[in-house]
C-alpha cells in the first residue's frame, strides 16, 4: 500500500491536456488497444490509514454511509466488509470532500459470472460524477475504457494490474477537483492519478467532464465538495477499508 506518498509522486508529473488523448477515439471503442497485463504483488491484510484520514468503512458498520436520497446504506454489512446487495441502489458518503486522496480496496465475486461489462461491475464515483471503474478484468475482455482501473468512457488504465476474481484489489486515487468561475465556466479541470493494486495506471489525467454511458457530458458547475459514492451495478462486489485524506486547495 502506497499510503501519504502518493501526494508527492502525483505532484511529481504532468497533466495530460485535457480531451487530448481522448478525442482520438469514440467512446467505448472496441477498437482502442486493451492495455497490456502487468501481474501485480500479492495481496496484503488491510493497510493501516493514516493518522489524518477520515475512515469511511473500517469494518465498523455503515453509519458514514446513506441511499443518494436519504436514509440509511441499504448494503450487506460484515466486520471485515460491505457488500452490493444487487437492485438495492448505489451508496454515497454522508460526509462531503474536494481534492482528496481515496483509498478503497475491492474484490469481485467469485465464482466469476457473466463477462465484459456484466462481470464485477461497480464504481467509485469521486464527488459522486467522476468514475473510476470497478470490474474483474482477470481474463475478461471489454472496451479499453471501460475495464478495471478506467477513467470511465475516457482513459483506460496504463496497465491491466487486476487480481483475479475473490482477492482483495486496492485503488490509491489522487483526485484534484475542477474550479469553475462564477459563470460556472471551467477554469481549471478535474485531473486524476491512480495506482491500482500498487501500480500506476492513470498518471495526472486531465477529465473531459463527469462520466457517461457511451457519452462524454461537459462539465457543469458544482460546489466544491460533494460526497464520494459506491455504484450498484447488479453484482456483489465487495468493498472495506475506505478511507479519505482530504488535500489543500492550490492557493490555499
Amino acid at each position: 500500500m502506497l499510503g501519504g506518498s502518493l501526494a508527492v509522486v502525483a505532484a511529481t508529473v504532468s497533466a495530460v491536456p485535457a480531451g487530448a488523448q481522448v478525442a482520438k477515439w469514440p467512446v467505448h471503442s472496441l477498437e482502442r488497444p486493451a492495455p497490456p497485463v502487468v501481474q501485480p504483488a500479492p495481496a496484503d491484510r488491510p493497510a493501516e490509514p493514516p493518522a489524518d484520514a477520515v475512515v469511511l468503512f473500517g469494518g465498523n458498520g455503515l453509519g458514514e454511509w446513506a441511499r443518494p436520497g436519504g436514509g440509511a446504506a441499504p448494503w450487506r454489512d460484515t466486520a471485515e466488509f460491505m457488500e452490493v446487495v444487487p437492485g438495492s441502489g448505489s451508496i454515497v458518503s454522508r460526509r462531503a470532500f474536494g481534492s482528496s486522496q481515496v483509498h478503497v480496496e475491492w474484490m469481485a465475486p467469485l465464482p466469476a459470472e457473466g463477462e465484459g461489462q456484466d462481470r464485477g461491475n461497480s464504481g467509485v464515483f469521486l464527488m459522486n460524477r467522476y468514475e473510476i471503474q470497478v470490474l474483474d478484468s482477470w481474463q475478461n475482455p471489454t472496451y479499453a475504457d471501460g475495464q478495471a482501473g478506467a477513467v470511465y468512457g475516457q482513459y483506460p488504465p496504463l496497465v491491466n494490474a487486476s487480481r483475479a476474481p475473490g482477492e482483495w484489489q486496492s485503488y490509491d486515487i489522487i483526485f484534484h477537483r475542477p474550479r469553475f468561475d462564477e459563470s460556472g465556466a471551467v477554469e481549471t479541470p478535474a485531473r486524476i492519478t491512480l495506482f491500482h493494486n500498487g501500480v500506476l495506471v492513470q498518471d495526472n489525467v486531465t477529465l473531459t467532464g463527469p462520466v457517461g454511458h457511451g457519452a462524454r457530458p461537459p462539465y457543469e458547475a458544482h460546489a466544491d465538495r460533494l460526497p464520494l459514492g459506491l455504484q450498484d451495478h447488479g453484482r456483489k462486489v465487495r468493498f472495506r477499508n475506505v478511507w479519505v485524506r482530504e488535500l489543500p486547495e492550490r492557493g490555499e
